[in-house]
C-alpha cells in the first residue's frame, strides 16, 4: 500500500488545507470544491487529509458501512444486530472522470432479477464512500447525468436505484470533494452551488516556499515511510485537534447576532436562495470549533463568507470569482456588535489556521474589461500587416437560441442536438455490446418468450438467457464543436464590424458552456492563419483571447480554411464522436500568393467533400458588391447570410438556416 504525503507537511496552501479539516469536523458544512491550476497540491491534501480522519465503528460484513449505534432500517444487507461492530479506517473513494452511472451508484444483477426474482445488487462507489470521503479529480469533465447523481445524493444522505421495477436504497453520506482546473471548462452555476465551499488555489510565487516545496517533495520520493514518519507526531496533532473539534461542536452557540451578520453578507453579495446562509452558518460553527471555542465570532463569519460565497455571486462564467472584502467588512461592521465578543482575538491562537483568501479580481480576468490595455500598451508584440488595427472590445453579449446540427450523432453527452445517448427517451432496442446498462424489458420478453417450452418452463416464472437481455436505445442531446472561421484582415477592420463578430462569438461561447459543448476560433490576417482560441469549454479563456485579437493585413482564405480543416481533424482523433459546426465570416476576398482565389475554393471543398455542416457570414458592404462570400458558400456547400443577419436576433436563425440546406443537400 502506499504511504500517502503527510497532510501537515504541505507547504502554504493554507486556505486549502482549512477548508478540508472544516468538513472533516462538521461534514454537514457541504464539501469543498478546489479550483486552481495545475501542479498546486490539489490532489494531493486530498488524498492526504484521508489519513487525518479518526477511525469508523462499522457493523461487521455489512457492505453499506452501517453505523452500528444507529443501522440504517433499509439497508440491503440488514437487519443488522445490536451490539456488534469493528473499527476502521475512513475510506477515500476516487470517482474517475470516465466511470458509468452502474459504477457510481451501484448495479443490479438484471437477469437473476428477471429469472430468479431476487434483488442482487452489486454496490457502487457511493455506498463505498459512506461516512467516508469521495473525491472527483477534474469533476468538470464529468458528465452531467453523473453530477446530479452524484450531487443528489449528497444533499439527500442516501441513493437510489430504480431499474425495472426494482428499487434499491442505502444511506451514502460522505464528505464530497471536487478539484478542477478552470482552463478546462466550469461547472453549471447550480452545480457549484451544491458545494459547500470553494477554494481558489495558485503555486506560491515566493522563491523559498518553493524551495521547500521541491525540497520535501524530493525526500518524500526518496523514502515515503521516513519520511512520513518524521511528520507523525503533528499528524496526529492534527487528528486529534479534529476529533476533540467534533466533540465540541453541538455545543456551540449561534448567536443572533452572527446569524444577523450572516444574513445581512449573503444580501448584500445578492447570492440565489438559501443554501449560501445555512453554508455560512454551518462553516462559522466549525469554525469556532475548530479553534476551541463555544461561540461564535465575527471574525468566522467572515472566514466562513470567504469559503462559502465566491463561487455563488457568479451571475455568469464571464464574472471574476472572489468577493469584495472591503465591502465584506462594511457590512459586518455595520450588523455586528449587538452581542458580546472577544474584543482582541488571538490570530495566532488555536482558532488560525486560515490564510488570506485570493482576492477579488485575480486570475486571468480579475477586475472590470475596461481596465484592460489595449494590445501594444503593455509590450506584446503586434502582429505585421499593412493598416493594422489595435484590438477592438467586444459587443455586449447576449442570449441565443438553440443551434444544432442536423441528423442524429453518438457524441458526448450535452444540451444541443439529437444524438443516441445512455440518458433520454427510449426509441427502439438492440443486443447488448458489451455490459448491458439499459435493459429494454419488454424487448428482452418478446425474445424470451417463443422458447419458453423448449427451456422446459414448467412455473410461471419466465426463463431468461442471456442471449435474450436486450438493451435500450435512447435518444437525448450531445455537445458539438463550433468551429469560427474569422476573417481578420484589414478588409475586415471597420471596428464595428468585428466588435459584433467578436460579440456573437463569446455569445455563443456562453451558451456552448450552458449545453457543455466545444468552442473554437481560427483567425486569418496577413501571410497566416492562426488558431487563436483552441476548442475549449472555457469562457475566462475565451473572453480574454478575443479581447485581445487585433485585425488588418492580407486576406489569406485559403490559409484559414486549411487551418481550420486541420483543427477539425486533431479533434476527431481526440472525439471522434463530437460533430461539428463551422462558421466562416468573411466578405469572401482572397489576396496574397499565385492563384488566392482558387486556392480557397479548393480548401472549401475539402468541407463539402467531408460533409461539415457551415455557413458563411457575407460581411461584404458598400454600394458594389462582387458576391465572393457567396461563391464559397457554394464550394462549402453551406448557407450563405449577410452581415445585417449576425444582429443578436438572427444569429441563432442563420445557424439554423443550416441545417436546411444540409438537409437539402442530403436529399
Amino acid at each position: 500500500m502506499t504511504t500517502p504525503f503527510p497532510f501537515t507537511a504541505v507547504v502554504g496552501q493554507d486556505d486549502l488545507r482549512l477548508a478540508l479539516l472544516l468538513n472533516a469536523v462538521s461534514p454537514a458544512v457541504g464539501g469543498v470544491l478546489v479550483r486552481g491550476e495545475k501542479g498546486t497540491a490539489k490532489s494531493t491534501a486530498v488524498r492526504a487529509l484521508s489519513a487525518l480522519m479518526p477511525e469508523v465503528p462499522v457493523v461487521p460484513g455489512c457492505r453499506f458501512s452501517c453505523d452500528p449505534g444507529a443501522p440504517d432500517p433499509a439497508c440491503p444487507d440488514g437487519p443488522h444486530e445490536a451490539g456488534t461492530f469493528q473499527a476502521r479506517p475512513a475510506r477515500m473513494v476516487e470517482l474517475p472522470v470516465g466511470a458509468s452511472e452502474d459504477r457510481l451508484v451501484g448495479a443490479l444483477d438484471i437477469e437473476r432479477a428477471l429469472a430468479e426474482g431476487v434483488k442482487a445488487f452489486e454496490p457502487g462507489l457511493l455506498a463505498d464512500a459512506h461516512r467516508g470521503i469521495l473525491y472527483v479529480d477534474e469533476v468538470n469533465l464529468l458528465h452531467d447525468h453523473l453530477v446530479d447523481l452524484l450531487l443528489d445524493a449528497a444533499a439527500m444522505g442516501a441513493s437510489y436505484v430504480e431499474r425495472e421495477g426494482v428499487s434499491v436504497r442505502h444511506a451514502a453520506r460522505f464528505l464530497l470533494v471536487g478539484t478542477m482546473n478552470p482552463e478546462e471548462g466550469e461547472l453549471r452555476p447550480q452545480l457549484l452551488d451544491r458545494f459547500g465551499l470553494t477554494v481558489e488555489v495558485a503555486a506560491s510565487r515566493e522563491p523559498d516556499q518553493r524551495v521547500e516545496v521541491v525540497r520535501r517533495r524530493l525526500a518524500y520520493d526518496d523514502d515515503p515511510a521516513g519520511f512520513a514518519a518524521r511528520w507523525a507526531e503533528e499528524e496526529a496533532s492534527v487528528r486529534q485537534r479534529i476529533v476533540a473539534a467534533r466533540e465540541l461542536l453541538p455545543s456551540v452557540r449561534l448567536g443572533d447576532g452572527a446569524l444577523r451578520q450572516i444574513a445581512a453578507t449573503c444580501a448584500a453579495f445578492e447570492v440565489d436562495g438559501m443554501r449560501a446562509d445555512i453554508v455560512m452558518a454551518r462553516t462559522a460553527t466549525a469554525l469556532a470549533a475548530w479553534a476551541g471555542r463555544t461561540d461564535v465570532l465575527a471574525e468566522d463569519v467572515r472566514q466562513a463568507a470567504l469559503l462559502a460565497l465566491p463561487h455563488r455571486r457568479r451571475r455568469n462564467p464571464f464574472d471574476a470569482p472572489g468577493l469584495d472584502e472591503d465591502k465584506l467588512d462594511e457590512t459586518l461592521e455595520e450588523f455586528g456588535g449587538s452581542e458580546d465578543e472577544d474584543p482582541d482575538p488571538d490570530p495566532d491562537g488555536p482558532g488560525g489556521g486560515g490564510g488570506q483568501p485570493p482576492q477579488s479580481g485575480d486570475g486571468p480576468q480579475g477586475g472590470d474589461s475596461a481596465a484592460r490595455p489595449e494590445a501594444g500598451e503593455d509590450g506584446e508584440p503586434q502582429a505585421s500587416g499593412a493598416g493594422e488595427q489595435t484590438p477592438v472590445r467586444a459587443s455586449e453579449p447576449f442570449r441565443t437560441k438553440v443551434l444544432s446540427v442536423p441528423g442524429i450523432g453518438e457524441g458526448a453527452a450535452g444540451r444541443r442536438s439529437r444524438a443516441r445517448t445512455e440518458h433520454g427517451r427510449t426509441t427502439g432496442a438492440r443486443r447488448p455490446r458489451g455490459a448491458l446498462t439499459k435493459l429494454h424489458l419488454a424487448a428482452t420478453v418478446q425474445a424470451a418468450a417463443p422458447h419458453q417450452r423448449a427451456r422446459g418452463r414448467s412455473g410461471r416464472g419466465l426463463v431468461v438467457r442471456r442471449d435474450d437481455l436486450r438493451q435500450a436505445v435512447r435518444e437525448g442531446r450531445e455537445g458539438n464543436l463550433v468551429l469560427f472561421v474569422v476573417d481578420a484582415s484589414g478588409s475586415m477592420a471597420a471596428r464595428q464590424r468585428m466588435g459584433a463578430v467578436k460579440g456573437a462569438v463569446l455569445s455563443l461561447l456562453l451558451d456552448a458552456y450552458q449545453r457543455r459543448d466545444k468552442v473554437g476560433l481560427v483567425t486569418f490576417r496577413g501571410s497566416a492563419a492562426d488558431v487563436a482560441l483552441p476548442p475549449t469549454s472555457s469562457v475566462d479563456a475565451a473572453a480574454v483571447r478575443l479581447e485581445s485579437l487585433p485585425t488588418g493585413g492580407r486576406t489569406p482564405l485559403a490559409a484559414g480554411l486549411l487551418k481550420a480543416h486541420d483543427v477539425l481533424r486533431v479533434e476527431r482523433l481526440r472525439d471522434p464522436a463530437r460533430r461539428a459546426l463551422v462558421v466562416v465570416v468573411t466578405d469572401g476576398r482572397a489576396t496574397g500568393g499565385p492563384e488566392p482565389v482558387a486556392l480557397a475554393g479548393r480548401a472549401a471543398r475539402l468541407f463539402a467533400a467531408e460533409g461539415v455542416a457551415s455557413v458563411v457570414v457575407d460581411c461584404e458592404s458598400g454600394p458594389v458588391r462582387l458576391g465572393l462570400a457567396g461563391q464559397l458558400a457554394g464550394e462549402l456547400g453551406a448557407t450563405a447570410v449577410t452581415l445585417d443577419e449576425l444582429r443578436a436576433e438572427s444569429i441563432a436563425g442563420l445557424v439554423r438556416d443550416v441545417q436546411g440546406g444540409s438537409k437539402r443537400r442530403a436529399a
